[in-house]
């Protein structure tokens, strides 16, 4: 099936539109006039253009947000925001076709993949965070206070928002990245400036027409498109923005810190991984072999939490390195609007380079590519699912987080070794463990510095589990109740009686 062939079927109408920034209610160019194209992956193809947002359009919108935080919505009752933010929901559940759509056509993956998983967790998101909204309380305290014996206080806290909360959100699953970010902002009565991505801002923008459609006043999300060099960094560094909540690399979230560090505002990072699969010896192998398939190959291994480095047990190290290389030949790369395709593309012609000069350096690892190992030549970002095993422990495929569908498997017989192993990086996102016996699994993922170990699974993604990193994988957490800390101060009010 050709790509002509497979032509929008819901999001032709919005693709049509003009795409502008979305500033205190109404969607606007930018104040230059300047416009940028996003790609199609699949083709290399112009898909839309869209206003560029700079430094004087951050300004406008962190201003329009200000006004908002300090207007209606700040009088607004829990309730009514988490009617507000169910009703967002809602509304992403309704348009999820369409938004699958725009996500494949903007990023490449496999709409049917952001259909079957990324779309449920992003309006669940909105739903869980709804209810939120109730369960934001205070507590009574009564102090004891040393020097002032005899004396009675009537005392509490408060939970107050932050005010106005930037976002800085990836490329490679930006629909559910705009929920993780927004729906805990919204419920806790913040109001955001949120940058989508260059290369993914379709979805982000078409959640901000379901925002207004929604009934949120106007000012509380602005969304602005644009580059990191000049959009990102400028409210990254705004001093009026209370809150910057970023998910990316790891370097730029080094760069986001500094910039934050004028006015101190908050920051809450997700950033990098190089995540350990461990296979023990008790394993259940087929499964094991499935689930590391999922943990490095699911959307084209363009996931910060993916299983990248697989470690085997020795008695079992062939077998679930053919295994899995056999799973990784029988994958169909395709553009993503194929209903039959597996894998779509990557991104964008500059990450498809970068994971080409991975698949490069693998070949002089010490290494064997079982599987995989080259680009495809045709259109778009093709690369194929490459599975290589037995590197150099120290080469850079092992080390250094490749962010594509590449994964390195290298054998390990004594226990304390691998957990040395696995914990040797810089990173600490996820971990993955496949054993039988639960009591080795506990001891384990007591021992592996992770935000996330999975037992006898992978990627699995819910509103209630907080996500977030060891290490330099992050500062604070993602989603459950932990998330709504990022986003609320404590004030102690303390009255004599």
């Amino acid at each position: 099936m050709t790509t002509a062939a497979m032509a929008p079927k819901h999001s032709s109408d919005f693709l049509d539109r003009r795409h502008g920034l979305l500033i205190d209610g109404r969607f606007v160019d930018a104040v230059d006039g300047r416009t940028f194209e996003t790609i199609d992956p699949g083709t290399g193809q112009v898909l839309a253009t869209v206003s560029e947002g700079s430094e004087r359009d951050i300004d406008a919108a962190v201003e329009a947000a200000r006004r908002a935080a300090e207007g209606p919505w700040s009088k607004m009752s829990p309730s009514e925001r988490g009617r507000i933010v169910h009703r967002i929901g809602d509304l992403v559940a309704e348009h999820a076709e369409e938004l699958a759509e725009l996500e494949s056509l903007d990023s490449g993956k496999p709409a049917s993949a952001a259909l079957a998983v990324e779309l449920p967790l992003a309006a669940d998101m909105f739903w869980y965070m709804a209810g939120a909204a109730r369960r934001i309380t205070g507590t009574s305290v009564t102090p004891s206070v040393p020097y002032m014996p005899g004396a009675e206080f009537h005392a509490y806290t408060t939970r107050e928002p932050l005010g106005v909360a930037g976002q800085i959100i990836p490329w490679n699953v930006p629909i559910l990245m705009a929920a993780w970010k927004l729906a805990p902002a919204l419920a806790t009565g913040n109001t955001v400036v949120l940058k989508p991505a260059e290369q993914t801002p379709l979805t982000a923008l078409r959640i901000g027409e379901l925002l207004l459609e929604a009934g949120l006043p106007d000012g509380v999300v602005n969304i602005v498109p644009g580059f990191g060099e000049r959009a990102g960094a400028h409210l990254a560094a705004h001093d009026g923005v209370d809150k910057i909540a970023f998910t990316g690399s790891t370097e730029v979230g080094r760069s986001i810190v500094r910039a934050a560090a004028g006015n101190l505002k908050r920051v809450s990072l997700e950033l990098g991984g190089k995540s350990p699969n461990i296979v023990l010896d008790d394993a259940d192998v087929d499964a094991a072999i499935a689930g590391a398939a999922l943990a490095i190959f699911y959307n084209q291994g363009e996931v910060c939490s993916a299983g990248s480095r697989l470690y085997v047990h020795e008695s079992q190290f062939d077998r679930v390195v053919e295994g899995l290389a056999e799973h990784a030949r029988g994958i169909k790369v395709g553009y993503g609007l194929d209903p039959d395709t597996d894998m779509g593309p990557l991104v964008s012609a500059e990450h498809f380079e970068r994971v080409s000069r991975y698949l490069d350096l693998g070949k002089q690892s010490g290494g064997r590519t079982v599987a995989g190992g080259n680009v495809l030549d045709r259109d778009g970002y093709y690369v194929e699912p490459s599975v290589i095993a037995r590197p150099d422990r120290d080469h850079p495929i092992v080390r250094e987080e490749i962010f594509g569908p590449v994964v390195t498997a290298l054998p390990f017989s004594d226990i304390d070794d691998l957990a040395r192993q696995a914990n040797d990086t810089i990173y600490g996102l996820a971990a993955g463990v496949w054993t039988s016996d639960l009591s080795k699994a506990h001891l384990l993922a007591k021992r592996l510095k992770a935000g996330t170990v999975h037992v006898n699974t992978y990627h699995v993604f819910a509103a209630e589990l907080p996500f977030g990193g060891y290490k330099q994988s992050g500062w604070g957490r993602e989603k459950g109740d932990a998330v709504l800390e990022q986003y609320l101060e404590t004030k102690s009010v303390v009255v004599a009686l």
